[in-house]
């Protein structure tokens, strides 16, 4: 997600107008980003000093949640903090769409870093945007998993419950889109494509693009956990896949809206198109 946005913003504007935080100075992802010449700037979210370094100067954070669910409420606190100790100006965090917000949720462990997170921004004193994200479409062939079309089947407990589904990049662009305009200011969004999708409506795309035909199986959350730990899988993944399958069936990500296309001037990307580039060089219509 950083390096779109990256990509995006030097559409927009010069490369000494960004600086980009990395771990790692010397990883091929810094060598790739030092070639855009943007400014690299070292910094860990575990390490709160770095962060306070890293941020000074910056006006405008591009705040991407950490993907270590174990640790990132600790990390996200740290982020808020630091920018706060900075004097960053304005906070562009990327949080999630979703209903329930109580520990009945499904994707609880997910969920509860990003609701307090939001409410460290917006407590802090930092102007603020919210970007509320629905799920990337860029997971679907990994939820589907990589042989969909060798077993004929998708098999995740979702029931005919639907999301919709959006590309990462058309979100990163719409960041880009907050980053360099004004009227952003303490405002939330809702980040979603203008159509939802249920995992029988993929599979129905997948056998008319591919011309092969694909099934819907919804196990129970129990039947899949099951199969899928007898098939080896790690008990993360198996809880994570299912958390998420199970909060799609509830309707978590059944919700869309025009928000993309009103602040990049076009339509995102739809799954279907977006699942064409995957399995054929046909065109969508």
């Amino acid at each position: 997600m950083g390096s779109s946005v990256v990509d995006f913003l030097l559409k927009k504007t010069e490369p000494a107008n960004i600086a980009v935080l990395v771990r790692d100075s010397k990883s091929d992802k810094a060598e790739v980003l030092k070639a855009k010449e943007a400014e690299l700037r070292t910094g860990d979210y575990n390490d709160y000093d770095s962060l306070v370094e890293a941020f000074q100067g910056v006006e405008k954070l591009y705040f991407v949640s950490g993907s270590d669910i174990a640790n990132r409420l600790k990390q996200h606190e740290n982020v808020v903090n630091a920018a706060k100790a900075a004097g960053v100006k304005h906070v562009v965090y990327t949080s999630f769409i979703r209903k329930n917000e109580t520990g009945s949720s499904p994707i609880s462990m997910v969920s509860e870093s990003h609701i307090k997170t939001e409410k460290w921004v917006k407590e802090s004193g930092i102007t603020y945007t919210i970007l509320k994200h629905n799920l990337y479409a860029d997971m679907v062939p990994i939820f589907i998993g990589g042989q969909v079309l060798e077993t004929g089947s998708i098999y995740l407990p979702a029931g005919d419950g639907k999301a919709a589904f959006a590309l990462r990049d058309d979100m990163a662009e719409v960041g880009s889109v907050i980053l360099t305009t004004d009227g952003h200011e303490n405002k939330e969004y809702d980040i979603t494509a203008d159509t939802s999708v249920s995992y029988s409506d993929i599979a129905f795309m997948i056998s008319e693009i591919t011309g092969k035909t694909i099934s819907y199986i919804s196990p129970s959350p129990e039947e899949f956990t099951k199969t899928m730990t007898e098939a080896g899988v790690p008990t993360e993944y198996v809880e994570l896949f299912t958390g998420f399958s199970e909060a799609i069936e509830q309707g978590e990500f059944d919700k869309t809206g025009n928000t993309i296309e009103a602040l990049i001037g076009r339509k995102p990307v739809s799954v279907k198109q977006f699942l064409q580039r995957l399995y054929s060089h046909q065109e969508v219509e």
